[in-house]
């Protein structure tokens, strides 16, 4: 490739840091502002020549990408995590020209820790699925301010705060006027999230039933037609894991391990992966709790080892194992759009 170059992301300006392979000569700068217009003509300067472009999966990479490809330039994507530890702990100065440096450098090594990059309508999906994950986050936040406000106020705890029976328990209850004004605004802010919510479900409902990866997922116990287009966005193209074991540390859903000598920290939830992906998959360990579950039975033993929490994880691993197994089998059919 005559042209290697790697970008560094922010929201006000990219950096850019680029070598002409023929010529050994390397040039930086900065594109400001750092827009889709900016970025296209500055793109310009290589129409006809063989370049590619490293940059890392933050925020951002989206109209990046479209944009190289739309100049007919290579891009890559790298995973940030992976990205940071190949910069090595050797104390050194860090800016963002060194940042796009070590991106170019990795391209031209062959050492880039590549990540997949999903066609227009996966990421779609996936962005109408944080959108719900976020919605349904918000909502139950307002639900816990009610029920906090209530035990402050000694209601006694009722279940199903929010069907007919339980407003109107609400409404009776013995609350201080400033107690009413919260539970008044809770209850009209979650009302305000269900104009929101409940359209959104019916659309990722609609892709969990006519996309062919998406319906592949729902035979899984626990995956519905809400998390089955998030599960199937998130995780990605499961051909790139070499086993089910990378695919689970993908959710970030793995233990991390951290041991030298005798001396061994107690492991935590790595926590990399996608926020929604592991919302997802833990909504769908949570049934495995009932007594109908293949995996009610794992989930009990472990329940009565080291509790529920850590069996629903345990289950959501399980699960995430699955899901490799099975988009990894369908192949490119897995990834085509859903119909409409």
């Amino acid at each position: 490739m005559p042209i290697v170059g790697g970008f560094d992301v922010h929201r006000s300006q990219i950096t850019f840091d680029y070598l002409e392979v023929v010529t050994g000569e390397v040039r930086s700068g900065r594109i400001q502002p750092a827009t889709r217009e900016h970025l296209r003509v500055w793109l310009g300067r290589f129409e006809g020549r063989e370049v590619a472009f490293a940059l890392e999966g933050c925020t951002g990479w989206r109209y990046i990408v479209e944009e190289l490809e739309g100049a007919g330039i290579e891009a890559h994507v790298a995973e940030p995590a992976d990205t940071a530890s190949l910069r090595g702990r050797k104390k050194r100065a860090k800016t963002d020209r060194a940042d796009a440096a070590h991106l170019r450098d990795l391209l031209v090594q062959g050492r880039l820790p590549e990540s997949w990059i999903p066609p227009a309508h996966v990421l779609d999906i996936r962005t109408l699925g944080r959108l719900y994950s976020s919605l349904m986050s918000e909502r139950q936040k307002w639900q816990q301010r009610i029920r906090a406000q209530l035990f402050h106020q000694g209601v006694p705890r009722t279940k199903g705060i929010l069907t007919e029976e339980g407003r109107a328990g609400l409404a009776a209850a013995e609350l201080s006027a400033a107690g009413r004004q919260v539970v008044e605004v809770a209850l009209f802010q979650i009302d305000q999230l269900d104009l929101s919510i409940v359209p959104l479900r019916h659309q990722l409902a609609q892709v969990a039933r006519t996309q062919p990866g998406c319906r592949a997922l729902l035979p899984i116990w626990g995956i519905g037609q809400l998390t089955a287009p998030i599960i199937w966005a998130e995780m990605g193209d499961t051909r790139r894991f070499s086993n089910s074991d990378k695919a689970v540390r993908h959710t970030g859903l793995d233990v991390t391990v951290y041991s030298s000598d005798k001396k061994r920290s107690a492991g935590r939830l790595a926590r990399q992966g996608p926020a929604a992906l592991r919302w997802a998959l833990v909504e769908a360990a949570q049934t495995a709790a009932r007594s109908n579950s293949p995996d009610h039975s794992y989930y009990r033993s472990v329940a009565e080892r080291c509790g529920p929490g850590r069996a629903a994880l345990s289950v959501a691993r399980k699960i995430a194992r699955r899901v490799h197994h099975i988009l990894q089998d369908l192949g490119d059919a897995a990834w085509v759009p859903a119909t409409t």
